[in-house]
């Protein structure tokens, strides 16, 4: 593409559903230099189509031509062949628009990415890059590594990926690797959940903020968290989920002055000992090998224990929770056989950590 996309991205997410306030931050951004416009898809349907009617009216005038739109398809709502174009006919009408530059297949794993090749959405995306409606074909990605090779190998029209990418999570879904992978093969990388979902930024743990230390007073955590994603080259934009005007002119703030900057080496070190503060708190001690899977009850163990680790970690169980009940996991149907923990290579005690998740998770 010539084209050169703006260090932030807008996330629509998060914006109020207050009108005149949503269409005065979307243009804001805008005028502030922000083009690439990313509208994850909201499982709250009247949400979602009240904040994509208030975006369209929001980019009328000439703010459409400043802006590239990226919308995103629910993969894990996805049936049949004919739910790619329902799906994305709605969101072309809610917008009220007759094409987008990007369409998302949402956040691919190595449970939804056969199903949708089965169903034929690589033919499907030919069709629509043919008919106009969308511009350049991309997809959202948390899984392995070797899985985001797969994706990226079986298709030759990718433009884009988006990516969970922070510094807690440089060496898995899929980490350091997946990203350059990713670039190496032609495709621009935008990075979802710089701050993992503010909670980088909140309810720091004394050991983190002893490492911190006075390294905060001239910088934000915030900040901080931005510019390790922006000192990796192979990043192309970040998108920014706000929800307030104040948060936005901070993050236009600092994508004018941090982005394209890298950290000095006692910088990216003292990252590191951030990072292994938070990890010396993970209570499960799994890797996410997935050497106990398969389960005969289909029960994610690695997943499940990821989501209780942030819990534990980041003081936040609401996050993780609802992350959860999204993916519809259920411990409940686990007899405890004990087939997991004799596959288990570091010996975790899987049965009772996963007493310990529902606990918190199942309320």
């Amino acid at each position: 593409m010539a084209w050169e996309v703006s260090a932030l991205g807008l996330g629509t997410a998060h914006l109020p559903l207050n009108e005149g306030q949503s269409i005065a931050m979307v243009q804001y951004a805008i005028d502030h230099g922000v083009n690439y416009l990313d509208l994850e898809y909201i499982p709250d349907i009247q949400r979602g189509e009240k904040l994509s009617r208030m975006i369209g009216r929001a980019l009328q005038d000439d703010y459409r031509q400043k802006i590239k739109i990226a919308v995103t398809l629910p993969s894990h709502n996805i049936k049949s062949t004919g739910d790619f174009d329902r799906y994305l006919q709605q969101q072309l009408d809610w917008l009220q628009t007759e094409k987008v530059d990007f369409c998302l297949l949402g956040w691919l794993d190595r449970q939804i990415w056969p199903g949708l090749r089965e169903m034929g959405v690589l033919d499907w995306g030919d069709s629509v890059l043919d008919d106009g409606r969308v511009g350049h074909l991309g997809f959202c990605f948390h899984d392995d590594y070797q899985t985001l090779r797969n994706v990226i190998d079986a298709y030759d029209s990718w433009t884009l990926c988006k990516i969970i990418f922070n510094y807690m999570d440089v060496d898995h879904h899929p980490g350091v690797g997946g990203i350059r992978y990713a670039a190496e093969k032609g495709l621009a990388v935008v990075v979802a959940e710089p701050l993992k979902g503010g909670r980088l930024t909140r309810n720091l743990p004394d050991s983190v903020v002893e490492i911190w230390g006075d390294n905060l007073k001239d910088r934000s955590l915030a900040e901080w968290g931005l510019r390790w994603v922006w000192h990796h080259p192979e990043v192309a934009t970040v998108v920014s989920e706000i929800s307030t005007l104040e948060q936005l002119k901070e993050n236009i703030s600092l994508a004018g002055t941090a982005s394209g900057s890298t950290l000095s080496v006692q910088e990216q070190i003292l990252v590191n000992q951030v990072r292994d503060a938070y990890r010396a708190i993970k209570p499960v001690n799994c890797t996410a090998c997935r050497g106990c899977l398969p389960c005969p009850q289909d029960v994610d163990f690695p997943r499940i224990f990821e989501l209780y680790n942030d819990a534990v970690v980041y003081n936040d169980v609401e996050i993780p929770r609802a992350i959860y009940r999204e993916e519809g996991h259920d411990i409940g149907t686990c007899t405890e056989c004990g087939i997991c923990e004799e596959n288990c290579g570091r010996n975790v005690a899987i049965r009772e950590w996963l007493k310990e998740a529902r606990e918190i998770f199942e309320v």
